[in-house]
């Protein structure tokens, strides 16, 4: 039985983003506040401003205002876009090499400063320098088996450690000192400061594409065998039962209570409290999912959408109005600490 835990809305519409030149595609995207940043296949960095509006009846739109868009210059596509909104800086990977630019007007730091032979790279939201304008970033670097870590500032960018893996690394997530590696055949936690490693489970990253994801302080999500999407905290021990996904996902986000998997064909919502599927949305030619300080935004190659969920309390009204008792009963103590006290009394 389904709940309506999220409705999608249409963000940035096609002509937006493209006008008439059918070839341009959405490579990677990016959400820091209200900017909204997009990479392309033609080498551009367009940037938008989303404003959210709420009508008398309750219903969410978003309208995307377009701030500028820059090239910068290669015939490469942009892979992956990173906001580091402390220093006011992009990272933007594009041809291996990550380039540090201001958030605002999209110019390249004149300092230059960029760190090169990135295959892929992500931000340790859990950092260990302490130093707040500073951002620690993980890089899968071009050389074989090796992992890199950085310290990136407003100018300037500097390597900490270069860390070795048993096998190719193709995904990472960082929190604290703690790896969680996607290798060729399996899953491992690394410690890049005492180099202890922990292999988690088996998985083929040529059969399928590896999901590694930080949800929390000290845990990951990770696409395991069987379509099942596997919890994992840095003591290689899951502390909660796992969701049956498809066997093809491409991408998941975690919104509280909820976890929500993209697939060729669906949006699926799972509930962390009780596993069971709880909302199936059709999603054609969807290839990015992703969730940006609790929004949780999809595109397809065209288009950018916006999964809005609705407020917990009405979500538990209607499980209540349908006779569901037991799974309101679970979903109120479970999402406490996102309800206001006086309705979570009620």
């Amino acid at each position: 039985m389904s709940v309506k835990a999220f409705k999608l809305v249409s963000a940035v519409e096609r002509e937006m983003l493209m006008g008439d030149k059918n070839y341009i595609n959405i490579e990677c995207i990016e959400c820091c506040g209200k900017n909204l940043y997009i990479g392309t296949n033609d080498c551009f960095i367009c940037h938008f401003l989303l404003d959210e509006k709420i009508s008398t009846a309750g219903k969410i739109t978003f309208a995307a205002t377009k701030q500028l868009h820059k090239y910068l210059g290669l015939k490469k596509p942009v892979s992956e876009l990173k906001a580091a909104s402390a220093l006011t800086r992009l990272l933007v990977l594009c041809d291996n090499t990550i380039t540090l630019v201001n958030m605002m007007n999209l110019e390249p730091v004149p300092t230059g400063a960029r760190i090169k032979g990135a295959v892929t790279f992500t931000l340790n939201e859990n950092p260990v320098s302490g130093d707040p304008f500073c951002v620690e970033v993980c890089i899968i670097s071009v050389k074989r088996r090796t992992i890199q870590m950085f310290m990136v500032f407003e100018d300037r960018v500097q390597i900490v450690k270069e860390v070795f893996t048993p096998e190719q690394p193709c995904a990472v997530a960082v929190d604290g000192y703690y790896l969680c590696l996607a290798l060729t055949t399996q899953y491992i936690i690394l410690n890049y400061n005492t180099g202890v490693s922990q292999d988690l489970f088996p998985y083929c990253s040529d059969e399928k594409r590896p999901i590694v994801k930080r949800i929390g302080r000290q845990e990951f999500l990770l696409a395991g065998p069987g379509g099942l999407g596997m919890f994992a905290t840095v003591d290689g021990i899951s502390q909660r039962a796992p969701v049956h996904w498809s066997e093809n996902v491409i991408g998941a986000a975690l919104c509280f209570p909820y976890v929500v998997a993209l697939d060729d064909e669906f949006i699926t919502v799972h509930s962390m409290l009780d596993q069971q599927q709880k909302q199936t949305l059709p999603f054609k030619e969807g290839h990015i999912l992703q969730d940006f300080e609790g929004k949780v935004i999809v595109a397809t190659n065209k288009g950018v959408y916006i999964l809005v969920p609705l407020p917990l309390e009405k979500q538990i009204q209607d499980l209540l109005a349908s006779h569901r008792v037991e799974e309101a009963l679970v979903l109120a103590k479970g999402a406490r600490r996102n309800i206001p006290k006086e309705k979570f009394q009620v």
